[in-house]
């Protein structure tokens, strides 16, 4: 490099740029896209596992009543309805606005328990055990595989909302925030698809 070209270069300072961005500016954006693209496919394997099994018997589902409507038909209202709480604090933490992410995420978490509850008594109506025959360990598979994403959603929701009350409260945590509703979001398109599985195409088809 000759001097002449060596004066020109300039230094930049980059002390003063953000250390977070929301949406596909954020690495942690991205992670999160990442996990629902694996764990979807993993959905869909399990979703095929349900078909496969059903054309290698006569009667579907074999040995067993479908299961009962109450508590997985429930459960579809409850995630529905959180789809609102859920934006609500996705959107506040987009404009930085504490109060309202704290109120977000309180409700967010109701909701959460709410579902959870109601999941527990939802193993409860299946009309069939996991180690009945092939169908009972699909259904099993597919309920639990969601009930795992349930589960680690809502104390991802916990953790966040009590930090978010106690701190310490850098700009990054309301990140956290926005992605925590961007995967709650793929717990409730996810269960749309295994509610009509277990408890629809019994009755359908």
């Amino acid at each position: 490099m000759t001097s002449a070209s060596a004066d020109r270069r300039v230094a930049v300072d980059v002390a003063s740029l953000p250390n977070h961005a929301f949406g596909a500016q954020s690495l942690m954006w991205w992670g999160t896209v990442g996990i629902m693209a694996i764990e979807g496919m993993a959905f869909a394997l399990t979703v095929f596992m349900y078909f496969y099994i059903w054309t290698r018997v006569d009667a579907w589902p074999p040995d067993a009543l479908p299961p009962e409507l109450r508590w997985g038909t429930l459960n579809v209202a409850i995630l529905l309805a959180s789809v609102l709480p859920n934006y609500y604090a996705k959107r506040a933490a987009e404009r930085y606005d504490l109060r309202a992410v704290r109120i977000g995420m309180v409700v967010c978490l109701i909701f959460g328990v709410a579902f959870t509850a109601v999941r527990a008594l939802e193993f409860t109506t299946l009309n069939v055990s996991w180690d009945t025959n092939a169908y009972g360990s699909a259904v099993y598979l597919l309920l639990g595989l969601h009930t795992t994403h349930l589960v680690t959603d809502v104390m991802d929701t916990a953790v966040l909302a009590a930090l978010m009350f106690t701190g310490p409260l850098e700009k990054s945590r309301f990140v956290d925030v926005s992605e925590n509703a961007l995967y709650w979001n793929f717990v409730v398109a996810a269960w749309l698809p295994i509610y009509a599985v277990i408890y629809g195409m019994p009755r359908w088809l």
